[in-house]
């Protein structure tokens, strides 16, 4: 996992004046297309986080190609970026690592850190070196319940309610990192998880938020051939009514 963080971006924003809200959030926007294309095409898989904080997962990448985005960055914007690489038997351990390659280096707000590069590996066995699980969740006919039947704006509050306990959920329970990629859908990077664990993730989402989730799973030695996986996982869910596929056993809707 890779923590890209923009350096020194609060001073910025409201140096020599505060910049206007509308050119801010289209710098962000323009920023985290250039990681999604960077890491993209090298097989991985990009999330904004929070715009001035985004996550990718780079499987494995040499030191080389994070800092060819540094460089990229430096070279096309009016910021810089620092990069932390964490290789951990978790999505979170790894992230964790990451973070604290950057945080070791100097605050994010600090004038004197520029385009950080760290790396930092936690008991990583050389079997897990080559697998990524991706599990690609989306809310069962958001068309019908959601988008054409209730407010715009709550139907905006129920996905992120849904979201937000999924990602919880995921994290407290599988050391897992889940992210909102857009309309109904959440992508989370996983451990090796059971069906199981992903009935009770499903679960504890309805029974939460009363949104009911399907999810399809993946698995691969990069973020986009595990993508990929999850993907055709979810349509068969789409098709056939299922809740679960793409692993050991298929959970069926009760």
């Amino acid at each position: 996992m890779a923590l890209v963080q923009i350096d020194e971006y609060g001073p910025w924003t409201v140096t020599p004046a505060p910049r206007r809200e509308t050119d801010l959030q289209s710098l962000q926007a323009e920023l985290f297309a250039e990681l999604s294309s960077f890491v993209g095409e090298r097989d991985g898989y990009a999330f904004y986080g929070r715009f001035d904080n985004m996550v990718a997962v780079t499987n494995g990448r040499d030191p080389e190609s994070h800092r060819a985005f540094q460089r990229r960055v430096r070279n096309r914007y009016p910021v810089t970026v620092s990069v932390g690489v964490g290789r951990a038997t978790t999505p979170v351990d790894a992230l964790g690592a990451a973070t604290e390659e950057l945080q070791a280096a100097g605050s994010a707000q600090a004038d004197d850190r520029r385009e950080v590069f760290g790396v930092a590996e936690r008991d990583l066995p050389a079997e897990a070196r080559e697998r990524v699980t991706v599990a690609h969740f989306d809310v069962v006919d958001a068309t019908g319940s959601l988008t054409d039947r209730v407010n715009a704006a709550d139907a905006t509050l129920a996905v992120r309610r849904a979201t937000l306990e999924l990602a919880t959920h995921l994290r407290e329970a599988h050391d897992s990192v889940a992210h909102f990629v857009g309309g109904d859908n959440v992508i989370a990077v996983c451990p090796d998880l059971d069906a199981a664990a992903f009935d009770e993730a499903i679960t504890h989402v309805r029974e939460a938020s009363d949104i009911e989730l399907q999810v399809g799973v993946g698995r691969g030695p990069t973020a986009h051939a595990a993508g990929d996986d999850a993907k055709e996982a979810l349509e068969v869910c789409r098709e056939t009514g299922t809740r679960i596929r793409g692993v050991d056993r298929v959970a069926a809707d009760d």
